[in-house]
Order: structure tokens, then sequence, then C-alpha cells
């Protein structure tokens, strides 16, 4: 049960780390990159329910990232297994975008999703360090 918690606990960390850094680039891309290059005038983001969905979906993300990314590094200190759970994730999701256009805003957005995935790790290996999260113990049967 105790694993559990601590697994929830990395999912609400994820979940709101990969929702608040998705807040701030679709604030970045309205603010700055839409206004200033017309090529990206499609980043800019106003607020209705396509864009809400959008981002309980990056939230949701975060949380199976965060309970998933938990069980992947356990108490190991690769970069490489990080490294690929990160982009394991930040891929499926920017692939996917880019998969219906080819453009350079989609590319953007690929690139985002990357990097919000790292934020999130870089956001749970925080937590871990303080203590907020304990890391998974490998079970010996």
């Amino acid at each position: 049960m105790t694993e559990r918690i601590e697994s929830l606990k990395a999912g609400i960390i994820g979940g709101f780390a990969l929702g608040f850094t998705c807040l701030l680039t679709n604030l970045l891309n309205t603010l700055l990159l839409a206004k200033y290059f017309e090529i990206l005038i499609s980043l800019q983001v106003t607020v209705y329910w396509h864009w809400l969905v959008s981002w309980a979906i990056a939230s949701f993300s975060g949380l199976l990232f965060g309970v998933t990314y938990r069980y992947i590094i356990r108490q190991d200190q690769n970069p490489q297994l990080k490294a690929g759970g990160v982009l394991a994730f930040g891929l499926v999701r920017g692939l996917a975008q880019v998969e219906f256009d080819w453009s350079l805003p989609c590319a953007v957005l690929a690139s985002e999703s990357v990097l919000w995935f790292i934020v999130t790790a870089i956001t749970l290996d925080r937590a871990i360090q303080v203590g907020w999260v304990k890391p998974f113990q490998d079970i010996e049967l």
C-alpha cells in the first residue's frame, strides 16, 4: 500500500508540473511567438473549451508520466534510463501532433511536448531528493 501512495504522490506532482509547464508555454506562444513571428500565428491560444480539454489531457499525461517515471528510475542513477523515459513520453505526444501537419508550428508544438516532460522529470527528481516522494524499492521475491 505504501508503494501505491508514493506512486500517487509522484503522479500528482507530475500532473501539476506538466500542467503548469503547459500553461507557461501556451502563454509564451500567445504573448511572444505568435505576436512577433507571423508564421507561428497558429500557436496563439484563446481560452475556450478546446484549450481546456488540451490542458486537462496534458495534466493527465503528466500524472501517468509521474507514476511511470518513478518505476523507470527506481534507485538507479542511469542517465540513459531517465532520458529514455522522458523521450518516450515526449516524442509520443509530440510526434502525434506532427503526424497531421509537417509545418513549423507543429514542430514547435512537438518540441514543447518534449520540454514539458523534461521539466516534469526534473521536478520529480527534485521531489525525490527532498523526500516528498520515495523512490520505488525493488521487491525481492
